[in-house]
């Protein structure tokens, strides 16, 4: 199989009508309670969140100098803000459901959020009630606001699953004899796609894979069975990966031809190739939110409020769904991301699959270790 070489990075729903109000005109020195305008803040994001056209704008609209660092993973996230202690970073954008993992024995390496300079109303309502169950609460205070939300579905080659229609779309193409060392997938998000398949099939009991966060008797049990499974079928391995780079490279480069992908990889692939459609399973689209959050050492707070209020101006926002094809979390956001994102929406998205999404759960304290185990076990067998 091919391993793609790693270069960078992953009620609702429903962008609301109303827009929120925009920012303040450009090179004003001061804000109401915002204090300076100018100075540094410096961003710690996924690697294609805050793209050339968005700092340009926040740099013209605020006066402030933005210094951008990127990761690729959550787990990159999370290592690099417990090793300087919460220092170094004045944003960070974890995964709602990621949060807890941001604490170092008994240090909490994120701040509460102030609500009263976040413009917190400018986020879709049920989103922001929403991310607090799946996880955005740290020691009993908020420290994390809604950015952005995807999912993780199939992307497929229409002219070699030509007898599929969108409603039969499923996880269990990964292990179609027609997938035969060209399937791509994430080993650790893999573990879910296939469970939901085998639980849609009668083959596997695990409460639509909920049971993985329910115990650790239950995650071994589910997960013994779901890697197993996926052993057995490894013939179809062709690339795994870890970021948005390597899902891109796995089908433009390694030649896969279906995948367990993230929207924008699946998207970005259809505007260069319509013959690559990404579309929900039957199963379920899995579905995660991301945040933006304060390390608890931020040394430059005023300048971090005036670049997550830019983030969460519904024209910035657009921008960003726009340059990326994920969805973003501000009401009115949509109105701005242009008729290619509009339409690649209507495409994938519908009122039944909307219903149907399946999120990822905020993380229990065996999980995320449990989870890498099998992953292991997976990448082992190739």
């Amino acid at each position: 199989m091919t391993f793609v070489t790693p270069i960078s990075r992953r009620s609702i729903l429903k962008a609301g009508a109303a827009s929120a109000t925009l920012l303040a005109a450009p090179a004003v020195l001061t804000r109401p309670g915002f204090g300076q305008s100018s100075g540094t803040v410096n961003v710690f994001t996924w690697g294609d969140y805050v793209q050339p056209n968005m700092i340009s704008k926040f740099e013209k609209d605020t006066g402030i100098k933005l210094n951008l660092s990127t990761y690729g993973s959550n787990d990159e996230a999370t290592q690099k803000l417990k090793a300087s202690g919460g220092k170094g970073f004045d944003v960070i954008f974890p995964s709602v459901t990621n949060i807890a993992n941001y604490q170092d024995g008994d240090q909490f390496l994120l701040q509460p959020i102030d609500e009263e300079k976040a413009k917190v109303g400018n986020v879709i309502q049920s989103m922001y009630r929403d991310s607090i169950q799946l996880g955005a609460v740290q020691n009993g205070k908020r420290v994390a606001i809604p950015f952005n939300w995807g999912t993780e579905a199939i992307t497929y080659d229409a002219s070699v699953f030509d007898d599929a229609t969108d409603a039969d779309v499923s996880y269990g193409m990964l292990w179609d004899p027609r997938a035969a060392n060209k399937a791509a997938f994430r080993q650790k998000s893999v573990l879910i796609g296939t469970g939901l398949y085998l639980d849609a099939m009668g083959e596997l009991q695990s409460n639509r894979m909920l049971d993985v966060y329910k115990s650790e008797e239950d995650m071994r049990r589910v997960f013994d069975k779901i890697a197993a499974f996926i052993v057995e079928h490894k013939q179809n391995f062709g690339a795994f990966w870890n970021n948005a780079t390597e899902a891109l490279n796995a089908f433009q480069q390694s030649g896969a031809v279906v995948g367990q992908t993230w929207d924008s990889t699946g998207l970005l692939l259809n505007r260069d190739n319509e013959k690559l459609k990404y579309r929900m399973p039957k199963e379920g689209g899995m579905t995660w939110m991301d945040s933006m959050a304060i390390p608890s050492g931020a040394e430059n707070l005023e300048q971090a409020y005036a670049f997550v209020n830019a983030m969460l101006d519904p024209a910035m926002a657009g921008i960003m769904s726009a340059n990326t094809g994920y969805n973003s979390c501000v009401d009115g956001a949509a109105q701005h991301a242009g008729e290619t994102y509009a339409k690649q929406f209507q495409e994938v998205y519908t009122s039944e699959n909307l219903a149907n999404l399946w999120w990822w759960q905020a993380d229990a304290p065996f999980f995320a270790a449990g989870q890498q185990e099998y992953a292991e076990r997976i990448t082992n067998a190739s």
